[in-house]
């Protein structure tokens, strides 16, 4: 009997099929795409994302990250990561080093989807292979998730992001977030004259006129757009258990807030190496409260600036408190690394 199943070979279950495979047990990801899979992602790593990612023996080469900037017309604040660096990568090159150390580590890719879950009291069972546990890591709109009826209220509020890259010289090591009253745009320099772009709103609209709000930053990218735009949403997820019976539930799978702080690819490593760690001590039980306290401080910034950022009056109050108060937006910045 296989010891882990995964469902889904993103970040998140390859991290725990990275883990578990390292801790002696037998392991098998379930993922429908070909690698390297690609998506709408931000693209930068936090400091504590890199750690862990060269904790599992995964080394990926990117552009290097000093901290956040934010910016707003003339405005700006800016908060250097406290000792580490972080770093800006292409998804398909964070795919390709997860997915070659997983193979490394004799970890078995089965190409399919899992979506129908039977289980047993020592056994849990799909897609024709049956193992002691199964952690779900089917991303944003997990189907296990859906499938257990785990999923949580849909948000009142709805979010969604797309992302392209631009051929141009990175300009900075620091991710840019420039602001406006329509959303966000994130600008992570990935190196080798490459810079992703992701623009977040509450707005359902074309990836060009999300950029015009940000007049500025679109004359810096006129004209030097390569690939296609990848979208997601809506963002805000919700999961009502980490746990259900035989099946626990890691990276976005588990619930998600925003993209809004830049941790997706951190947590998810995270809360993956929590997962298999409770399993492979015999205390599945404990994973819960392992994930609360691990997403905890992302999941009460994150919602505190959703919540000033979803409102005019609080909005354009963000990058100029930031900016008189550096030391506060340094603090929140090194809270998050």
């Amino acid at each position: 009997m296989i010891d882990v199943l995964v469902a889904g070979g993103g970040p998140a279950g390859l991290a725990a099929a990275i883990r578990a495979a390292s801790l002696g047990m037998e392991c098998v990801v379930v993922e429908p795409r070909t690698a390297p899979v690609d998506k709408a992602c931000g693209e930068g790593i936090m400091p504590s994302g890199v750690a862990a990612l060269r904790a599992l023996g995964v080394e990926v080469s990117g552009h290097p990250l000093r901290g956040i900037r934010y910016l707003e017309g003339a405005r700006s604040a800016e908060a250097e990561f406290r000792g580490r660096t972080g770093l800006g990568v292409r998804r398909t090159a964070l795919h390709t080093a997860l997915h070659t150390r997983a193979v490394e580590l004799g970890v078995r890719i089965v190409p399919d989807r899992i979506a129908d879950v039977r289980q047993g009291h020592d056994r849990v069972a799909a897609c024709g292979l049956t193992a002691r546990w199964l952690i779900a890591a089917d991303g944003l709109h997990s189907p296990v998730r859906r499938g257990l009826g785990l999923d949580g209220p849909g948000a009142t509020v709805r979010r969604y992001g797309l992302r392209r890259h631009y051929r141009v010289t990175p300009w900075t090591e620091f991710v840019e977030v420039h602001w406006s009253r329509h959303g966000e745009a994130y600008v992570t320099p990935l190196g080798d004259g490459l810079v992703g772009v992701a623009v977040l709103s509450g707005e359902r609209l074309a990836y060009e006129r999300h950029l015009a709000a940000f007049p500025r930053l679109a004359a810096m990218l006129l004209g030097r757009d390569t690939g296609p735009v990848r979208g997601a949403g809506p963002l805000r997820q919700q999961a009502r258990a980490r746990q259900a019976g035989r099946v626990l539930l890691v990276g976005d799978a588990a619930g998600y807030v925003d993209a809004l702080t830049g941790e997706g690819v951190a947590l998810a490593v995270a809360t993956a190496r929590a997962a298999v760690d409770a399993l492979a001590s015999g205390r599945p039980q404990d994973y819960p409260a392992r994930w609360d306290h691990l997403t905890r401080r992302h999941r009460l910034l994150t919602a505190g600036l959703l919540a000033l950022a979803r409102r005019p009056a609080t909005a354009r109050m963000i990058v100029p408190a930031a900016h008189r108060a550096p030391a506060l937006f340094r603090a929140a910045v090194r809270a998050l690394q």
